[in-house]
Formats: C-alpha cells, sequence, structure tokens
C-alpha cells in the first residue's frame, strides 16, 4: 500500500539505457549513445548549453502496447543533468541493480511525454528543460538546479495499464468460513471483499485465488502489482491501486514492504491473484498507520494481483 510501495526519487525515476548495439545521434536530443539494451549506456554530450526545449526520441520501436498518461512504466534508465558545460550523471539502475517504475502521472511533465506512446522494448531519449522538469527552483534535495536541463536515455521493459489484471488458472472459491470471500468486480474494478464476523485468525493466511502462468517471484524483484487493503473489523477498503487509478511497484522480500507481504508474496507465480490475512504483528505492528486509520490491533486482509517481476 501507499507509504512502503517503492516510490524513486522523481529524479532517479526518470531512468533510460540503451537499446541496441552502435552509436546514434540524438538528432533534436543532441546526445549520441552506445551500448546494448539492458546494459550500461554510454551517452556522448556535444559541446555547449543544451537547446531550451523537449526533445523525444525513440531509438529504437518496441512491440505491444503502447502507454498511456497513468500507466506504470518499468524501464531500466540513466539520468544526467546539463547546464552550460557541465554533464553530470544523476541515477542509473545499473547502480541500483533493479530497474525503475514510473507512474506516467505523477513524474515531472516531459519524462510524462517522453513515456506516453513508448512501447516494451522501446529505447527512448529525452532532453527536459527546466520548465519541462523541475522548473526554476529545481530540486535540492536531488541536485538539480533551477536551470538544470535533464537528459534520460530509457529502455522500456514493460507497461502495466491501469485495467491489468491476473493472468492464470482460477482455483475453487474458498469454502474456509474462516476467511474471507472474494469476488472479482470487473477489469480495472476494486474487488469485493466479504470478511466472516469472528475473531481474525492469530496467523498469516495465504490463499491463491487464481494461479498465474508466470515464473515465482523472487526475493529482491521490483514487483508491479494492483492491490486492495481492507479492515477485517468492518470489511472497508483503506487503501487501493485501484482506486489511485494505477498500478503500483514494490520491492518483494527484502523488507521494504510489510511482512505479512514479503512471506506472503515470494514464490507466487507472476499473473496470479492472492489474498492475503495479515495479523498486526506482520503488518504495521503496535502502532498501526494512522494516516489510513490502521490501528494498532488491526487485522488486515488484502487483495494482490502479481503482474510483473523484474
Amino acid at each position: 500500500m501507499r507509504g512502503r510501495v517503492r516510490s524513486l526519487p522523481v529524479v532517479v525515476v526518470l531512468a533510460a539505457s540503451l537499446a541496441l548495439s552502435g552509436c546514434w545521434g540524438g538528432g533534436g536530443v543532441d546526445v549520441t549513445v552506445k551500448g546494448d539494451f539492458g546494459k550500461l549506456p554510454e551517452v556522448e554530450f556535444p559541446e555547449g548549453a543544451p537547446e531550451e526545449s523537449l526533445a523525444v526520441e525513440t531509438l529504437k520501436e518496441g512491440k505491444g502496447t503502447a502507454a498511456r498518461k497513468g500507466d506504470l512504466v518499468v524501464a531500466d534508465y540513466v539520468g544526467y543533468r546539463w547546464s552550460g558545460s557541465e554533464r553530470k550523471l544523476l541515477a542509473s539502475s545499473y547502480a541500483q541493480g533493479s530497474p525503475g517504475a514510473f507512474p506516467t502521472g505523477q513524474v515531472v511533465p516531459g519524462l510524462a511525454k517522453a513515456l506516453v506512446g513508448a512501447r516494451p522494448g522501446s529505447r527512448v531519449v529525452a532532453r527536459i528543460p527546466p520548465e519541462e522538469g523541475f522548473g526554476e527552483k529545481g530540486d535540492p534535495k536531488h541536485r538539480v538546479d533551477g536551470d538544470d536541463t535533464l537528459v534520460y536515455v530509457l529502455d522500456v521493459r514493460a507497461v502495466y495499464g491501469r485495467s491489468a489484471g491476473p493472468r492464470g488458472e482460477r482455483q475453487a472459491p474458498l469454502d474456509d468460513p474462516a476467511l474471507p470471500r472474494v469476488a472479482d468486480a470487473g477489469a480495472g474494478q476494486v474487488p469485493r471483499v466479504e470478511v466472516p464476523r469472528r475473531a481474525a485468525p492469530k496467523g498469516l493466511q495465504v490463499r491463491t485465488l487464481v494461479r498465474g502462468d508466470g515464473p515465482p517471484v523472487q526475493k529482491d524483484q521490483l514487483v508491479a502489482l494492483q492491490y486492495a487493503g481492507y479492515f477485517w473489523r468492518d470489511g472497508r477498503v483503506f487503501n487501493s491501486s485501484w482506486s489511485e487509478g494505477r498500478p503500483a511497484a514494490v520491492t518483494i522480500g527484502t523488507g521494504q514492504v510489510m511482512k505479512g507481504w514479503d512471506r506472503g508474496l515470494v514464490g507466487q507465480r507472476v499473473g496470479s491473484r492472492v489474498l492475503l490475512v495479515v495479523p498486526p504483528s506482520l503488518g504495521y505492528g503496535s502502532k498501526g498507520l494512522p494516516r489510513f486509520g490502521i490501528k494498532g490491533n488491526d487485522t488486515l486482509v488484502f487483495v494482490v494481483d502479481l503482474l510483473g517481476a523484474h
């Protein structure tokens, strides 16, 4: 859920990498890149200051569904700042060891424009002037000044739309009176959950509702997913990616999310829909999470669709 979902700084989230062997002129982008798709690219800048306009070039056209505003894009990347004669690397997914997650409605305007229309397998390079980036105030936290132009090279691994859901074999409906019942509300909609009127189980409960047709999720992978969280005490939804309008992304199995997610989702197959019943000790503990109304004694129910693992 929000607050525990992997969130890269917006600068870092503007990432990229290069897709083909060889060397290309960026054309209007004015940079040259070398290297193979999915490997650390070499980016060469011309002399002098950058042009003061947004420029985007697709160096390789991918296949599949093009990203739309509001979609989640997963990509390898490098990101630079360019001002006068200075060129400085800001962020690289290769240094982090995993790709970045780019919610296209939540990044700086120039990056959103560069990502919209990109397909899986595409290599995109973007030159983003300050007014399409962080504006005249820049972003001191991430070492971006108000006159810095941003340059990103992105290798798009995957695109996840707001209606993405499970893919695989639907399992027999749960027939356990001690566990919630889950009903599909349709593509892009929050699943309907009926919580039984009885005491919550004391331990973690994990049930696979749809067995995915993809590989098992492994520890330390970036996982794209849809999710909804419900209170056991009254069945109300307290947070949901469907309500946010886009899939989320988390790094799993490393303590970046609650223990109940780490224990319950590692090993599940991509494409699965999973029911989790998480006791307080494996959720938010005795402090709860007040901004979502979660109390220290709340047992939480989650329905999670595992869309992809990278």
